[in-house]
């Protein structure tokens, strides 16, 4: 497994020989590709979490947290799938930037991986080698990935951030118990408190979603940053001779490599995206009160 050690010496020896901008490689690319795929993830997941959410709670009588629990998890699940059209390509064309490095060294020549000049040149190279399907290598299992993923992720979201306020409402309960005798009624958090339960709320989604998709998103990435040429007589590899190749590289432990590394970029960008998510919704039903009362 790839221990903080590990991640660290990779980190020190990326700015050694790169610098700052060897962390950023592929970010153009991926970039590129965040705005119709975010478009795409976000409509499904209204649509199906206020659609699941009506049946599981009217018809299926499910209490409000179950509903709201099953809703987020089957929104995650038909979110990732729509997005998958878009983001597929994109990892795989950002992921060959990633790991090509500064120069051809030894081990990035012995996976026969190609030298490439931005992302449209990678492209370009993976359409002529490989045609469309070398830009969605890895697709099944990235729906297999990402499916979970975002199935666990929402639904622990939604776990964790009733729990959290549960929380700060016995605390605060208690507190002015204590204080004054008038109970914790009345507590209406201001902006500051409700965005820092809602990052700590993704932190914590972001560790569980990492921890139960770790082995299938090393798969995934495996699969698609290596070439045609890197493959046994030039053909893609299988989901199963990948597995084969890690155990036999490092046991079970070599698909949980980096699973700190990915904690962080998940609760990283899962923090920002839901914040923001959940500012323009608080928006939106501001603007529209203000519409109807116009």
């Amino acid at each position: 497994m790839l221990n903080d050690a590990s991640s660290f010496k990779m980190a020190a020896s990326i700015f050694r020989t790169e610098g700052c901008r060897g962390f950023y490689r592929g970010f153009g690319t991926s970039l590129m590709g965040t705005i119709p795929a975010r478009a795409l993830y976000m409509g499904a997941l209204e649509v199906t979490k206020s659609n699941v959410g009506n049946v599981a709670s009217s018809k299926l009588g499910f209490s409000e947290a179950s509903a709201s629990a099953v809703a987020n998890a089957a929104a995650g699940v038909s979110a990732a799938m729509a997005a998958q059209m878009v983001w597929t390509p994109i990892d795989v064309v950002s992921q060959r930037l990633m790991v090509q490095g500064g120069g051809c060294d030894s081990s990035s020549c012995a996976v026969g991986l190609k030298k490439y000049n931005g992302g449209i040149d990678a492209f370009r190279k993976i359409i002529h080698a490989d045609g469309v399907r070398g830009l969605y290598r890895g697709f099944g299992i990235s729906i297999l990935t990402y499916a979970p993923s975002n199935a666990v992720w929402w639904a622990s979201y939604s776990i964790a951030h009733r729990v959290i306020w549960s929380c700060i409402g016995c605390y605060r309960f208690k507190k002015n118990e204590n204080g004054n005798g008038n109970g914790g009624s009345g507590y209406r958090p201001d902006g500051k408190a409700v965005m820092a339960v809602q990052g700590l709320s993704a932190a914590m989604a972001s560790g569980a979603s990492a921890l139960v998709t770790m082995p299938l998103d090393t798969i995934k990435t495996r699969l698609q940053v290596l070439d045609g040429e890197g493959s046994v007589r030039g053909r893609s590899p299988t989901i199963l001779q990948t597995v084969r190749d890690l155990v036999k590289e490092g046991g079970l432990g070599a698909c949980y490599r980096g699973l700190g590394p990915r904690w962080a970029s998940m609760a990283m960008s899962a923090t920002t995206m839901i914040t923001t998510y959940e500012f323009l919704k608080r928006l939106s039903t501001k603007n529209q009160e203000s519409y109807a009362l116009s």
